[in-house]
C-alpha cells in the first residue's frame, strides 16, 4: 500500500504506538491500514457414497481438480459462503453440515475452512469451471489436485466418514509446497 484509502495521502510502514509489527499508516491522516488473512469456504459434497469435484477453468492451477471453494464475501456466513461458492462452481445445491477442516495458509494470507454437505438434485458445470463429477474415494485424481488443503480436506473427511469428529486442523507453509493453494 502506497496511499490512504481514506484521504489518498502517502503512507509509511512503522509500527504503531502500543502495536508490536509493522502497518501502513497514512502520513497525513495518522489511520491505520490493517492487513488481515482472507477467509476461503468450501464443502466436500457427498451423493450415494461419491464426491463432487471440479476441474479449474480459472488460475491458480487450471485444469487441475478441487472441491467447490472460494473466497468468502462480506454478509455471508462460513457455511453460506460454502454454500455459494458450490453453485457458483458447480451449479449444485447442497445441505452444509459439520465443519471439519481448517487450514491455515500462511503464505498466502489466507485460512481455508471446509464443511461436510450433501448434494441436493443435480449439478452442472459453472463459469469457473471446466468440469465437474462425482467421484468415490479409489477414483479421485489425487495426483492431480489443485491445492493441498483441498487434499488434507478430502483425506480428513474419509478419515472422519461422517463420525463429526471434530475440526482438524492444519498449517501450509509455502516451504512445503511451491504452490500456493
Amino acid at each position: 500500500m502506497k496511499y490512504c484509502s481514506i484521504c489518498g495521502g502517502t503512507v509509511s510502514h512503522r509500527v504503531p504506538e502500543n502495536d508490536n509489527r509493522e502497518r501502513a499508516i497514512c502520513d497525513d491522516c495518522n489511520v491505520v491500514h490493517y492487513k488481515n488473512p482472507l477467509i476461503v469456504v468450501g464443502c466436500v459434497a457427498e451423493s450415494d457414497g461419491k464426491i463432487l469435484l471440479c476441474r479449474r477453468a480459472i488460475e491458480p492451477r487450471h485444469g487441475h481438480w478441487t472441491v467447490p471453494a472460494g473466497f468468502m464475501e462480506l454478509g455471508e456466513t462460513l457455511a453460506g459462503g460454502a454454500a455459494r461458492e458450490t453453485l457458483e462452481e458447480a451449479l449444485a445445491t447442497v445441505e452444509i453440515g459439520h465443519q471439519f477442516a481448517s487450514v491455515d495458509v500462511v503464505d498466502a494470507g489466507q485460512v481455508h475452512i471446509f464443511f461436510a454437505a450433501k448434494l441436493v438434485g443435480s449439478y452442472g458445470v459453472g463459469e469457473e469451471s471446466l468440469d465437474t463429477r462425482l467421484f468415490s474415494e479409489d477414483e479421485i485424481p489425487w495426483d492431480d489436485l489443485a491445492f493441498h488443503s483441498g487434499r488434507f480436506a478430502l483425506q480428513k473427511y474419509f478419515e472422519d466418514r461422517g463420525r463429526n469428529n471434530g475440526v482438524h486442523f492444519h498449517e501450509l507453509r509455502r516451504s512445503r509446497r511451491p504452490n500456493k493453494p
